[in-house]
């Protein structure tokens, strides 16, 4: 066996909320349970990535967890930093792929993007991510491995960052890889973990309207859920998965959803396009759709990526969208683009893929027909 596939074998304990890690000490290293407390409070408040670093475990417990149990996170790849201090990093996966997070500063608050899937199944036409194709589910220690090396790397800054927020809106679908994100999710939002309250974290969906009704029951988070148009038509072209469950059902899933929690609000994000989805009477049509169900609205202009066939609203055609929506009663924001010099704004994220469902291909035939077309 090689170096790296004995280091492969080793559970990776990054990949262990509380209740996991509790039984790892119970039922196979034959320990306390209180020993998950201590181990944890060690990876996450400290960032020990060393059982040697862990003084109050003993010696002989120390060198146990070494021969079984790791604590490893993705390695960097490129570490970017856009002109606004937005940052990106490339994260590399075991198999040649790899993943983006990006981190958001701003005065009162520093909200990190996280990633769940290399690449994404969904194929959204106007998200960059969804152009790479698909490989695989991430496992919950390369989830949790993004926020625990921003958060260090963070921490170790002059003078030092900390995250507020964490938001699963990386690369890929989080319900689709729903255990190992709820159980990431668990860890983010736990004391001896990252701390955060649970409105700080915050899952983004493409609407998989049974997943929204489980997750009700499995994490106590705040639900963002991708709309980007008022009809069934238009949605269904922009958001295939809109074809297997309409707007109605998406919508009263997300009532069922807030109703478990009557002073929280879903947020809706709503990707403005140029002559797309941006028109008065489209705004129109989102208040009715939206008008009874407590709710945010956060628009967001659209970034543009190679080779994509859409551009980004006008700016007075955003105003108008909002000023609609916003005279209607709804709370409305607009969301500033960060990051886009570094491809690090919402729907630039790609990393990479070694795609499995030969999408990127076909898009590349896409791109060169529109090409063909343009220049007859």
């Amino acid at each position: 066996m090689t170096n790296n596939a004995a280091s492969t074998a080793k559970i990776n304990l990054l990949g262990l909320d509380r209740s996991g890690l509790g039984a790892f000490f119970v039922e196979q290293m034959g320990e306390k349970r209180f020993r998950a407390d201590q181990v944890m409070k060690w990876m996450y408040h400290y960032f020990a990535d060393d059982f040697e670093q862990m003084t109050d475990v003993g010696k002989a417990l120390r060198q146990r967890l070494a021969e079984v149990a790791q604590i490893r996170v993705p390695s960097v790849q490129v570490d970017q930093q856009s002109t606004d201090g937005t940052r990106k990093w490339l994260l590399s996966l075991d198999g040649g792929n790899g993943i983006e997070a990006v981190f958001i500063p701003e005065p009162r608050r520093g909200t990190l993007c996280v990633s769940s899937q290399v690449g994404c199944g969904l194929n959204c036409r106007f998200c960059a991510t969804g152009k790479q194709g698909f490989n695989r589910n991430l496992t919950s220690a390369e989830i949790v491995g993004q926020v625990w090396h921003v958060a260090r790397t963070l921490a170790q800054q002059t003078p030092p960052r900390r995250i507020t927020n964490v938001v699963m809106m990386g690369m890929g679908e989080p319900l689709l890889n729903f255990d190992n994100v709820v159980t990431a999710m668990n860890i983010m939002r736990d004391d001896f973990g990252f701390g955060l309250a649970n409105k700080r974290v915050t899952l983004s969906t493409a609407g998989l309207v049974p997943k929204i009704d489980e997750l009700s029951d499995a994490a106590d988070v705040s639900l963002a859920v991708s709309l980007h148009a008022p009809d069934d038509a238009l949605r269904d072209h922009l958001v295939p998965l809109n074809k297997k469950y309409p707007i109605a059902e998406l919508l009263d899933a997300c009532r069922r959803y807030q109703a478990r929690r009557p002073r929280s609000s879903i947020t809706f994000e709503y990707t403005l396009m140029k002559d797309i989805n941006d028109s008065p009477a489209q705004a129109r049509a989102l208040v009715k759709r939206l008008r009874t169900l407590p709710s945010k609205l956060n628009l967001i202009p659209f970034n543009p990526f190679p080779g994509t066939e859409f551009e980004c609203s006008e700016p007075e055609t955003i105003e108008t969208f909002q000023r609609i929506v916003h005279e209607a009663g709804i709370i409305t924001t607009l969301r500033r683009t960060r990051g886009q010099d570094i491809d690090a704004a919402c729907g630039q994220l790609a990393g990479m893929v070694d795609d499995r469902t030969r999408r990127s291909e076909q898009f590349r035939q896409e791109v060169l027909e529109r090409a063909r077309r343009a220049a007859a």
